[in-house]
């Protein structure tokens, strides 16, 4: 048996042992403060992005309609998204709906083109589509539909929203029907 005075205390093992409990400590604190939980929500939106195969912007050859196909090609690079470009030429009622429109058919070439050098510049497949219709939110959803759209890009005029009007016909409709996630983008000017 060892008598008191017999016990030996050095500073090197008084050392190791302060670490040793602290580390314990440290351990234990780790253990009984778990991570909060991710939300259902959060949960469905990533697995919701990382199955994103088929993308839709609806393109004006605007900047706003530029940074809605910028952040669609984002959105969906890391799985090779297809980028779905349309351009909706709306034709008034009082017209046929076959009329040629020179202008707006040509206004709807440069915007496709200028969309397409965007997804280029990412290495992503674009899609053009001129479409025509009496209302660019339901020509919209039949291009979603048509080819199987799995989100809606939409770039926002902020001086149209900054004005006080309404986001639009056209976007009021896409939101209210068309069964799949939209995201409306914009950026306050200024």
């Amino acid at each position: 048996m060892m008598s008191p005075a017999e016990v030996h205390i050095s500073w090197l093992g008084t050392l190791l042992a302060l670490i040793f409990a602290l580390s314990l400590g440290g351990l234990l604190w780790w253990m009984l403060h778990p991570p909060a939980p991710i939300g259902p929500a959060v949960a469905r939106a990533f697995r919701g992005v990382s199955a994103l195969k088929r993308i839709l912007v609806p393109v004006k050859g605007t900047s706003y309609s530029d940074r809605a196909v910028e952040l669609a090609c984002r959105l969906g690079y890391d799985q090779q998204a297809e980028m779905i470009l349309a351009y909706i030429i709306e034709v008034p009622l009082s017209l046929p709906l076959g009329t040629p429109l020179d202008q707006e058919e040509k206004k709807a070439r440069e915007a496709i083109q200028r969309a397409s050098e965007i997804v280029k510049l990412h290495g992503l497949k674009s899609i053009p589509v001129i479409e025509r219709d009496r209302d660019v939110g339901r020509g919209v959803l039949r291009v979603v539909t048509d080819h199987d759209a799995d989100l809606v890009v939409i770039g926002l005029n902020p001086r149209r929203v900054a004005a006080g009007d309404a986001v639009g016909k056209g976007i009021e409709t896409i939101l209210r029907r068309a069964g799949i996630e939209v995201i409306i983008d914009m950026v306050p000017e200024g």
